[in-house]
């Protein structure tokens, strides 16, 4: 599969079911460039996870909801969930890392956490 274009109108339906990368970039950065073909070929060897792309001078809005300080920067959505959030252009085999890591996280596990957590804060108030 290859990337998708992710904007305000699509992104809910793009990151609500399974494993979702975003790759929040522009068009005039370096590092989004380098970054950009490794991230296209992970998205063509994962044909099971989405790949979608944030351009944040279009898409002002989500970078802003996201609070996209630098660029690139790169999210990892399941079932979602934000499960990961990093600046920066990675390298072939730690993007590969990233999503192995990903596609492993026990998701039962997260939304307990997460349940407990807004329980508890709750409590707080």
């Amino acid at each position: 599969m290859a990337t998708v274009e992710v904007t305000a109108e699509n992104f809910n339906d793009t990151v609500k079911e399974g494993t979702v990368l975003l790759d929040f970039w522009a068009e005039w950065c370096g590092p989004c460039k380098t970054f950009g073909p490794t991230f296209e070929a992970a998205s063509e060897e994962h044909t099971d996870v989405t790949f979608g792309k944030v351009d944040t001078e279009e898409q002002g809005e989500l970078a802003q909801a996201f609070q996209i300080m630098s660029i690139p920067t790169l999210m990892v959505f399941r079932d979602g969930i934000r499960i990961y959030e990093g600046a920066g252009a990675l390298p072939p085999a730690a993007l590969e890392d990233l999503i192995q890591q990903a596609k492993a996280i026990d998701m039962d596990e997260v939304r307990t956490k997460i349940a407990e957590a807004e329980a508890e804060a709750g409590n707080e108030n």
